[in-house]
């Protein structure tokens, strides 16, 4: 299974592939930032977030998407910015005919770290471990996506093992 993962903003989108192996290990293909200058009108900032997850989406092929749901605390104005890029996003997904999962954050946290409160230290390490890589992912946001991938490769394992 091949996914990629997304923690979405218009600012900066964090996405991460990685595919899961016979054997169940778990592979970093490639992850990274889609990042918007915030000087740049709020059209054209989505343009270029859809425009980036849509070439990233035709030269990796992944076989489905995962992305974190919106979570926001009291600042409405940041909430707005960040749905505004995270439709952008779906559509991109939809658009190249992927499954999409929607996972919330105390879910990802709970699947990568086993605490649903865990602190993003925590959740980066964890990350680290589970791909097998030599360095915690930067940025932050990268890690994020790559956090996002493995929880929907966790959920769809055992979806998998349930239909056999």
């Amino acid at each position: 299974m091949f996914v990629l993962g997304i923690d979405p903003g218009t600012a900066t989108t964090g996405f991460g592939f990685v595919r899961e192996h016979d054997d169940g290990s778990l592979e970093a293909v490639h992850y990274g930032v889609i990042t918007t200058p915030a000087k740049m009108p709020m059209p054209d900032r989505l343009h270029m977030l859809y425009s980036e997850m849509s070439d990233l989406i035709a030269t990796y092929k992944p076989e489905a998407a995962a992305i974190e749901t919106l979570f926001f605390g009291k600042n409405v104005t940041t909430a707005i910015t960040v749905a505004q890029g995270r439709g952008v996003v779906l559509l991109a997904l939809a658009q190249a005919g992927l499954t999409i999962r929607e996972y919330k954050p105390a879910e990802i946290k709970q699947a990568i770290a086993g605490y649903g409160n865990a602190e993003k230290s925590q959740m980066q390490e964890m990350i680290r471990q589970l791909l097998n890589l030599e360095q915690i992912p930067r940025p932050d946001d990268a890690a994020d996506g790559l956090g996002v991938a493995i929880t929907d490769l966790n959920a769809s394992r055992y979806e998998r093992m349930a239909w056999e």
